[in-house]
């Protein structure tokens, strides 16, 4: 295995591109409807758990990046390489995932179906479908680099606006600051009368489980740094666990390049956490800030029109067009990217627990199979359920972005630290060795997320 020599200084800001598709993907329902319906119920105290919920996340993505420039393989081989019982994680993993990707996908599919049914004046259903079908002729031919590019100008668009919609509502260095302080959610009088309980947790826990991504996006960062061929991921082929006999052949040179490659992926990952913080608060801010004093909580086919209301009592019918236009190229966007993320994880899942279906069908068919089960579940829930797109996008988003995810930053932990050194010889292994604050950051994730699914998550179902 030869290592290519990684760029230096700015050559560095270059080669920043696995963040943008990152960032692209989350950047959807979590952000344009549970952010803002957030910021309009509970307003601005929850500042301290979205930062806290994005920071950790940013941690687990990053150092599971790291691996993946070190091995050349992805997080779900090495979920593979955790001791005890052969493949005990992955099978945690296929069946979770199954299970969140059906409902998550479906979510974003509803939800995406809402903006483009208001945007263009047809039936939620209708509009769901021709969504389903658009992301699934992209996520089946892998041909999305025009694609990513309109809509990322488009959800550029909409950022900057509910930026300065933010710095406009900004309610005070003092109230941001108290934000920041944890604090026990609580739920405005008006609000009780539309919310089905008075757990203001309900509200909370998706908005963490989703704001920067969920289990699933943090694997999917893994898969575009292979695409984007750092370190010993530069051959850009998915499916393939790693060679453990060429890496223990590596030479300290090549160790030391890879130490580089892996500053490249900490200003790559840095961008993405940069960009989720800002979009989530500023969305929260804009909820707080317009909808919160009308007393509106996005709900319903009505979601979208609600929450576009932000931009038209700022910049008239026009304003609110804009929103409507890039609130869809961001969830439509997202859609792709989990039409294209989610069978990449179950056929890798697929690959490892059951051989002999590797054997009988190729990974790009398995891709495409898994694809093929999510576009008729699509289907199937907006058909059913496309009136509750965000009683959806909240469950998707605990299915995905908390059940999982104190494993997921538990077993990155153990890949790191106690699977990564072997494949290595020592003088390598040593330079390789993560720092420190890598073990503190990714027990903390642990921590924080298992409290959530252990003592709030229950509450909220």
């Amino acid at each position: 295995m030869k290592i290519n020599p990684p760029p230096k200084g700015f050559a560095i800001l270059l080669l920043i591109g696995p963040s943008v598709i990152w960032a692209s993907e989350f950047v959807g329902s979590g952000e344009v409807i549970l952010a803002t319906r957030t910021g309009a119920v509970i307003g601005t105290s929850v500042i301290w758990a979205v930062i806290i919920g994005i920071f950790l996340k940013y941690w687990i993505g990053l150092s599971g990046a790291r691996y993946t420039v070190c091995t050349g393989e992805g997080m779900i081989d090495m979920f593979a390489r955790m001791p005890g019982p052969k493949n005990w994680a992955v099978w945690i993993v296929l069946i979770g995932q199954f299970a969140a990707g059906c409902i998550a996908i479906g979510s974003l599919a509803t939800a995406a179906g809402v903006f483009l049914g208001n945007l263009i004046g047809i039936s939620t259903r209708l509009s769901g479908w021709i969504v389903t079908v658009f992301a699934f002729i992209v996520a089946w031919s892998g041909r999305f680099d025009w694609l990513k590019i309109i809509m990322s100008f488009l959800v550029f668009i909409v950022l900057v606006g509910v930026f300065t919609i933010s710095v406009r509502v900004f309610p005070g260095i003092n109230e941001i600051l108290n934000g920041l302080i944890p604090s026990q959610p609580v739920l405005p009088d008006w609000a009780l009368s539309k919310l089905p309980d008075n757990n203001p947790w309900r509200e909370v826990l998706p908005l963490i489980g989703w704001g920067a991504g969920g289990f699933a996006s943090q694997v999917w960062y893994s898969y575009w740094v292979m695409g984007a061929g750092f370190g010993a991921a530069q051959n850009n082929e998915y499916g393939k666990e790693a060679s453990t006999a060429e890496l223990k052949n590596l030479d300290k040179a090549e160790g030391i390049r890879l130490k580089g490659w892996c500053r490249v992926v900490y200003s790559d990952a840095t961008l993405a956490l940069v960009i989720g913080i800002f979009a989530t608060l500023g969305f929260l801010l804009a909820g707080a800030g317009i909808l919160r004093p009308l007393r509106l909580a996005p709900e319903g086919t009505k979601a979208a029109l609600e929450i576009a209301s932000i931009f038209s009592t700022q910049w008239g019918k026009f304003g609110g067009l804009l929103f409507m236009l890039g609130g869809t190229a961001a969830l439509v966007s997202t859609q792709v990217g989990q039409l294209a993320g989610w069978p990449r994880i179950l056929a890798d899942c697929t690959r490892i627990c059951i051989p002999a279906f590797k054997k009988k069908m190729e990974w790009k068919w398995q891709f495409r199979l898994y694809l093929i089960f999510f576009f008729f579940s699509n289907m199937i829930i907006i058909y059913s359920l496309g009136y509750k797109p965000v009683f959806l996008i909240q469950l998707g988003a605990i299915l995905d972005g908390l059940l999982l995810t104190p494993l997921q930053a538990l077993w990155i932990f153990i890949g790191l630290y106690f699977v990564m050194p072997g494949f290595y010889k020592r003088e390598v292994s040593a330079i390789l060795k993560p720092h420190w604050i890598f073990g503190v950051l990714l027990i903390v994730a642990f921590l924080v997320f298992a409290y959530f699914c252990i003592f709030q998550l229950p509450h909220t179902i």
